[in-house]
């Protein structure tokens, strides 16, 4: 039986923690999908398009990882990969709360789908997209947090 994890979000953009996930899911796993949400309600800097190629780029070394855009709610696309397992990264306690309530909702939508939660290296445990976002926008050097494919796709959009 192939071992399936679906590792959902918003990626916007992609930072060397979701990267850390991502690397020890693709060890733990046979196939990882990462699913990047449109969420449009969170209104991204980067489009799904652009993140996703952003991302693709940065696993482009794991053979056992596809990364694609979904819609919908994440418990739907675990079922239509064969996947019964939806991975979430917890940086600090502060995420648990959020990530512990998501994670009983989606059991009590699909009781067959488990929720995995990880934690990222915690050399990277206090970095978020949003605070990427926020001092990229500062102007500040961005290189310890996101790969430079990424770093430099930001510099682009923080020019505009």
């Amino acid at each position: 039986m192939t071992r399936k994890a679906v590792y959902p979000g918003t990626f916007d953009p992609v930072t060397y923690g979701h990267l850390d996930v991502i690397e020890r899911a693709a060890a733990l796993y046979d196939k990882v999908f990462v699913a990047v949400a449109q969420s449009e309600d969170k209104a991204p800097l980067f489009s799904v398009e652009e993140r996703l190629q952003m991302i693709k780029e940065a696993v482009s070394r794991y053979d056992n990882v596809e990364v694609e855009s979904f819609e919908g709610l994440v418990v739907d696309y675990a079922v239509s990969k064969s996947s019964k397992v939806v991975l979430r990264g917890i940086r600090m306690i502060s995420d648990f709360e959020y990530e512990f309530q998501m994670a009983l909702t989606n059991r009590k939508l699909n009781s067959d789908i488990e929720t995995v939660f990880m934690m990222p290296n915690e050399a990277y445990s206090y970095l978020s997209s949003k605070l990427i976002k926020e001092v990229a926008a500062l102007g500040a050097d961005v290189s310890d947090f996101v790969p430079e494919n990424v770093e430099k796709k930001l510099k682009g959009k923080m020019k505009r």
